[in-house]
């Protein structure tokens, strides 16, 4: 793929690398570019590698590619962990005048310019703007108009005054008129721009985006690597719309109170990763037994216990799945992309709503970290339907009361879903308890009562099998006997994958599920395949055990477990592998 430019910065944690890597990205996006980006970042506030990649194109980027283009480097370390995907005539950046770098080698074939950073940044108003003087080297390198960067550092700075934007422009045109003064040398790299107007945007913005979409009103977390910018999105934003943000003291308190408010009538949720899902799991049981609805995110890191909390893994997929004491019906679902995050998020407030049970919203670091761009319309809030389900009111009250004119608010509903009245509804006074309960939701221990509620609860999962398409996504030829499948957020490097086998001459067939319960039966996709791989971030295959249970077919696994999202490239490779194995 010769279009694509990949850039990445790397140093310490504590050296800027984020704020910088989403400096040069807002630049390249509003010069109508696609940009996707990656993240290599520390359990650690100051110290420990840290990386910013972003890769970009005119056309459509899902992935990242085992090939740097650019690399400015901070530490002598960077060009060690980044060696195997630098090239020939890639070239890099960094400050020989620090302590660190005086001594760096450039590795043969490539092209090291060294940019006295820190100098520039003083001479332009402070040594805290480096960064900038390297981003305007690589505008240099990559023939990128600057003019595109001074709006992005208006957008980053202008909150803080014009003359920290000014030096900060002042510092970008230093680093840029540096390497072509000091640097007599033609580069390879020439970054076409567009008209083309794009949204830059993670998984964990998307995801809060989603629910302002959906009527969110109340939100409740407590903070926690990589959920904590869903919390940080809504926040000061959510208020507009009359909701409200809690920070609680821990993830008990943040679910329970996140129920309080469901079970006042507003839409409600919270977010969390796995330490967070294991402590919510008791209160997962109240909600599904009193019947309300609240969606439940788990943005997935590497575990067990505190794990690797920067890292990616889809790890979590039997907690989602089995998780809690009892039998619990619920709904889970796996946005396979940044964009369909926004999407499955309303989708999960309109199921939670319409079925009156707990939906878990599945998404996971490397989607949640990852910004990338898409066409405006991407995100048509026209088409957003929020469904509030069998609610009643004052006029269809008396439908669900019984002779004595007390509310049934766990009515034995045929289809599993008994009417909601939100407080205030005259005539809807009622009660709901953790135990088992009857129609008026009062204590019981009637062994047919509890039979009843029991089958009633779970209809709901069944009725919604009747009235919902919970349909996989499909790509490639529907004919190949070659067969692909994977969940959540593997769908793009998969959709990228494709292209590097087509170019080899294999022929796939890929189905990317985002619902995971209830999910779509694959018995007759996996029984006219010769060859099924199940493709997921975990090392046990819990997806592929899941195909495995439900098509009684065994299935062949790519796993990785090493904490790296999959890379498109990498990926073609291994499918290819697998499939000849």
């Amino acid at each position: 793929m010769p279009a694509d430019f990949n850039w990445a910065i790397g140093g310490e944690a504590g050296d800027g690398i984020d704020s910088t890597g989403k400096i040069f990205a807002q630049a390249l996006s509003r010069a109508g570019r696609h940009v996707f980006t990656s993240k290599d970042f520390a359990s650690r506030i100051r110290g420990g590698y840290t990386a910013y990649k972003v890769r970009t194109s005119v056309d459509q980027v899902q992935s990242v590619v085992d090939r740097l283009d650019v690399l400015i480097a901070l530490t002598p370390r960077t060009i060690d962990e980044n060696l195997e995907e630098l090239h020939e005539g890639s070239v890099i950046i960094y400050d020989g005048e620090r302590t660190s770098m005086q001594n760096v080698e450039i590795p043969e074939g490539m092209i090291g310019l060294d940019v006295p950073l820190k100098s520039l940044a003083e001479e332009a108003g402070g040594a805290i703007m480096r960064n900038v003087v390297a981003l305007g080297a690589a505008c240099e390198v990559s023939s990128f108009p600057i003019e595109n960067l001074d709006s992005a550092l208006e957008k980053r700075f202008g909150s803080k005054g014009q003359k920290l934007v000014d030096n900060n422009k002042e510092a970008a045109r230093a680093g840029q008129d540096y390497v072509a003064e000091e640097y007599d040398h033609e580069f390879d790299y020439d970054l076409e721009t567009t008209d083309n107007d794009y949204v830059l945007l993670n998984g964990d913005e998307a995801i809060g985006m989603g629910a302002l979409a959906a009527g969110c009103r109340f939100y409740a977390g407590y903070p926690i690597t990589p959920a904590t910018n869903v919390m940080e999105y809504l926040t000061g934003r959510i208020e507009q719309y009359g909701g409200h943000v809690l920070q609680a003291e821990d993830e008990l308190s943040a679910i329970n109170v996140a129920l309080g408010a469901a079970r006042a009538g507003a839409r409600s949720m919270t977010a969390t990763s796995g330490p967070g899902i294991d402590l919510m799991a008791e209160t997962f049981g109240l909600i599904a037994t009193s019947e309300t609805p609240l969606v439940i995110c788990d943005v997935m890191r590497s575990g067990p216990s505190t794990g690797m909390p920067t890292k990616q893994e889809q790890g979590d997929l039997n907690m989602a799945l089995y998780g809690g004491h009892g039998e619990i019906p619920r709904f889970v679902l796996a946005p396979t992309s940044v964009s369909e995050c926004f999407w499955k998020t309303v989708e999960a407030f309109n199921l939670a709503e319409k079925y009156q049970t707990p939906v878990y919203l599945l998404s996971d670091l490397a989607m949640a970290v990852t910004e990338q761009t898409f066409p405006p319309e991407a995100f048509d809030m026209d088409a957003v339907e929020i469904e509030r389900g069998n609610v009643v009111d004052d006029d269809t009250i008396g439908e669900w009361q019984n002779e004595k004119g007390q509310f049934k608010p766990h009515a034995l509903a045929e289809d599993g879903i008994s009417p909601r009245a939100f407080p205030g509804t005259d005539g809807g006074a009622h009660m709901s308890t953790g135990l088992e309960h009857d129609e008026l939701g009062r204590r019981t221990e009637d062994t047919d009562m509890r039979v009843q509620q029991v089958d009633k609860r779970n209809q709901k999962v069944e009725t919604a099998k009747e009235r919902e398409d919970f349909s996989p996504r499909e790509f490639g030829n529907p004919d190949s006997d070659q067969l692909v499948i994977s969940w959540g957020s593997n769908e793009g490097t998969i959709a990228e994958a494709m292209q590097y086998l087509e170019d080899g001459d294999v022929d796939i067939r890929f189905l990317s599920v985002p619902y995971i319960f209830p999910r779509p039966d694959l018995t007759e996709d996996v029984e006219a395949a010769d060859d099924v791989v199940v493709i997921e971030a975990n090392a046990t295959g819990q997806f592929a055990d899941v195909v495995e249970h439900d098509t009684l077919t065994r299935v062949k696994r790519i796993n990785k477990y090493n904490g790296v999202p999959f890379k498109a490239d990498e990926l073609a490779d291994d499918i290819k592998e697998t499939l000849e194995a």
